[in-house]
């Protein structure tokens, strides 16, 4: 059993090496080729509308606010000033989404973003979209890539097609910290012993985002009030616990077989819900050695094998928003696919490790 296991990490351990640091090193390379275009015309914007202020910046190698969907589709996030005069509320009744609603009807005024603010005093998620759309439409004619990047017509959002290869998204946002939704007030369950008090801490100083996009908890039956909504996001909330031990690592390789082998017809399976799924498995195995090096091969399975059952059930509940499906609006028949691909790959995996040379 032990040489078995060991056979397995090995086998990880090359296809890590070998697939998913060239994976690595190719989305790098986009990434900064697709941050040249995107700050140059996020630059013109500024130039015409000044509370647009470009947020997108590289610290470390690594770009602040850009979350890769796929090696070929992007989002940059951009983070919006001054939320001040208004109160953060989140009822539930949109899973997923919350509004901001002016704190006192006399302060209309005093807001930097005065003219987005709904009659009855909500802050337009949708209204301060349109307008940036307007923008970056002008931005692209104007700024010195004209020639390579596109707007992508038929859409609220802001999608730009770069070189006729890839895709971005520019999503405005405000970053919320110090506080906590209530939408996620379960969390951590208490008879859970992971994260620990000190880790949920600083997880929960680090707070979340309201990104201005189309929520897919929503579509199909938004009402004006809805489309006034913003969508919660937990990005550096969730990077902040998948530190330590082979999370990280495990996390590459299942991108990596989703980039390979699930990108399939009706885009049932992002990156993300390989991460929520890895994010569940934590909790599965709270303490620190079960995520050492030589338990890899076992994490990635249980991974796995947790995604085959979503899949069949057809629902993956969001981390942090248990009420948010993860899976909704996606087509039942590629629920399906996925899970029996998902299946063959993990039974080669597991059956014959060496298969990973091929994969």
């Amino acid at each position: 059993m032990i040489a078995a296991q060991a056979k397995l990490v090995y086998q990880l351990n090359k296809y890590y090496t070998e697939r998913c640091q060239a994976r690595k090193a190719a989305i790098a390379k986009t990434i900064r080729e697709v941050c040249k275009v995107v700050s140059d015309v996020l630059k013109e914007v500024e130039v015409q509308e000044p509370r647009f202020i470009s947020s997108l910046s590289e610290i470390d190698a690594r770009y602040e606010g850009l979350e890769v969907v796929s090696p070929t589709e992007f989002e940059v996030v951009l983070y919006l000033n001054q939320m001040g005069v208004f109160n953060f509320v989140d009822d539930g009744s949109l899973p997923g989404c919350a509004v901001l609603k002016l704190s006192d009807g006399r302060k209309r005024s005093m807001s930097l973003w005065v003219e987005f603010i709904t009659a009855s005093g909500y802050l337009s998620a949708r209204k301060i979209r349109s307008r940036f759309q307007t923008l970056v439409a002008q931005a692209v004619d104007k700024c010195s890539y004209r020639d390579v990047v596109k707007m992508i017509a038929d859409t609220s959002e802001v999608r730009l097609r770069i070189r006729e290869r890839f895709v971005v998204q520019i999503t405005p946002a405000f970053k919320c910290t110090g506080i906590w939704p209530r939408s996620a007030a379960q969390w951590p369950l208490p008879h859970i012993p992971w994260p620990g008090p000190n880790r949920v801490a600083e997880v929960k100083a680090e707070g979340f985002n309201l990104l201005s996009k189309e929520c897919y908890s929503l579509t199909g039956k938004q009402s004006s009030a809805e489309s006034d909504a913003w969508v919660l996001q937990f990005g550096e909330a969730e990077n902040r616990l998948l530190l330590g031990g082979c999370r990280n690592k495990c996390l590459s390789v299942l991108k990596t077989l989703r980039d390979r082998h699930l990108e399939l017809p009706g885009q049932p399976l992002h990156n993300y819900h390989m991460k929520t799924l890895l994010l569940y498995e934590c909790e599965k195995h709270p303490r620190e050695t079960d995520w050492d090096e030589a338990c890899l091969g076992d994490r990635l399975n249980g991974i796995l094998l947790q995604l085959i059952s979503c899949l069949q059930c057809r629902r993956c509940p969001h981390y942090f928003l248990p009420n948010l499906d993860l899976f909704q609006g996606k087509p039942h028949s590629a629920l399906e696919s996925a899970a029996k691909q998902t299946w063959r790959l993990a039974r080669e995996i597991l059956t014959n490790p060496k298969s990973l040379d091929k994969l």
